[in-house]
């Protein structure tokens, strides 16, 4: 796969088609990238672009919520038999081969009802029409929008990512061998399912990620584009430093890749009066809870649970640096958040985060040579930046200058109207140069 190419970004949406959005969850309460179809729709159908949403059942009350006069542009899908058949039977399976199995299984039942939905909306479309699916994110999973009728936008995706050279070893046998397999029956599934080797434009976050894609995809409908933006809005940037004992937060599933783990260790080394906020759920809730307990440190840490980003926004204003133990994360929009907000960011130097922060200007990046490593790593970047509030002012300053410049999601919405006018130009190109029927 060559090299993608950067998008030029567009003035404004204007001209644009009929744009469907496809996607199995958009929600501001889920977290993770159920979001990103949410932005797309809520910031096209401000700029009067005809948008609508096609997305799964469980998201209607939220999006109703959100969107109370957009109920006509809203379309939901419901779960079918096989679907729930499919979860029973795969109820006793381990959590990491149920994800890689049973989970991919329903995910693909319910994108033949999404396709089946766009299909029709398609089929309305008074004019041209783009059918867009920016989630899932990931490179290797299959798209079933194919044969729309339309051109397909699909992204920008972000993935192909493995684990840090040093906790490889952590890595069970058995997960190392559902993940080969899965990522074979990856390839076989896109020769099968040829959603991405059709698609008009795929947007890709960066090379890793044009790396991973199927081998069938034609390099030249590979663009570069962002995975992220942020809301600046939502997450305005704070008028005044903290005040009270350093504090320090972590926003983010609550699952193991995430390595909550060791920043509780962390908090051991840091002095007694940091203070630790945690935002989010996952699987690994109570047995957190009980290790900080364990380490003597659950009165200087306060779990919030799930918050809306309203909630987390303010949680991000009163604290001093956003600490991202993540070994395992392809993007890391909560690290763009922080940076809005303007807060300097602790971040292991992989993955995601480590293309958002600069080191020394807008946070640190911690080597993640080893779990001991990242952990000590982890503890000392939060005594410097506990020990040097301005310091800590100033990086937040950076930060936010950097997101204003590059991660805005006007600015993505900018770049999308082009993707959308380019797709549909060769359809159009295509369609001229058939017989008219009458």
């Amino acid at each position: 796969m060559t090299a993608p190419r950067p998008v030029a970004p567009a003035d404004r949406v204007g001209g644009s088609p009929r744009v469907i959005i496809v996607a199995t969850n958009a929600s501001t309460e889920l977290g993770g990238e159920a979001i990103l179809p949410w932005h797309y729709f809520r910031l096209l159908r401000q700029r009067g672009v005809d948008a609508h949403l096609v997305t799964h059942e469980r998201n209607r009350d939220n999006l109703l919520t959100q969107a109370p006069g957009e109920s006509s542009r809203i379309h939901f899908t419901k779960d079918r038999r096989a679907s729930r058949f499919v979860e029973r039977a795969g109820m006793r399976l381990p959590r990491n081969v149920k994800s890689m199995t049973v989970w991919l299984v329903m995910a693909a039942i319910t994108a033949l009802d999404l396709r089946r939905a766009a299909r029709s909306l398609a089929a309305t479309a008074p004019g041209p029409v783009v059918v867009h699916e920016p989630v899932p994110v990931s490179p290797r999973q299959p798209s079933f929008m194919t044969s729309m009728g339309a051109p397909v936008v699909i992204g920008p995706l972000n993935g192909g990512m493995t684990y840090p050279p040093g906790f490889q070893a952590q890595v069970s046998r058995s997960e190392r061998v559902v993940r080969r397999l899965v990522r074979s029956a990856a390839d076989v599934a896109n020769l099968a399912v040829d959603g991405k080797r059709r698609a008009a434009v795929i947007m890709v976050a960066n090379q890793r990620t044009s790396d991973a894609l199927p081998r069938a995809v034609r390099a030249g409908n590979v663009v570069r584009m962002v995975e992220n933006g942020v809301d600046l809005t939502t997450f305005a940037k704070r008028s005044e430093p903290p005040t009270g004992a350093p504090t320090f937060a972590f926003v983010g599933r609550l699952v193991d890749w995430k390595r909550v783990d060791l920043l509780l260790r962390a908090m051991v080394a840091t002095p007694r009066h940091y203070r630790l906020e945690v935002v989010g759920t996952g699987t690994l809730d109570n047995q957190l809870m009980r290790l900080a307990a364990e380490l003597g440190v659950a009165s200087r840490v306060r779990f919030h649970g799930q918050l809306s980003q309203d909630e987390c926004a303010a949680v991000l204003r009163q604290v001093d640096a956003l600490v991202l133990p993540s070994i395992y994360e392809c993007g890391g929009a909560v690290v763009l958040e922080a940076m809005a907000v303007g807060l300097p960011v602790i971040a292991a130097d992989w993955g995601g985060p480590a293309s958002y922060v600069v080191a020394g200007e807008t946070g640190l990046l911690i080597d993640p040579s080893s779990p001991a490593a990242l952990e000590a790593g982890l503890a000392s970047s939060m005594r410097s930046l506990g020990e040097d509030r301005a310091l800590a002012w100033r990086m937040g300053a950076e930060g936010r200058a950097r997101v204003e410049a590059h991660f805005d999601w006007e600015r993505k919405i900018d770049q999308i109207g082009d993707i959308y006018r380019r797709a549909v130009r060769p359809a159009a190109a295509s369609d001229r140069g058939r017989p008219a029927h009458g």
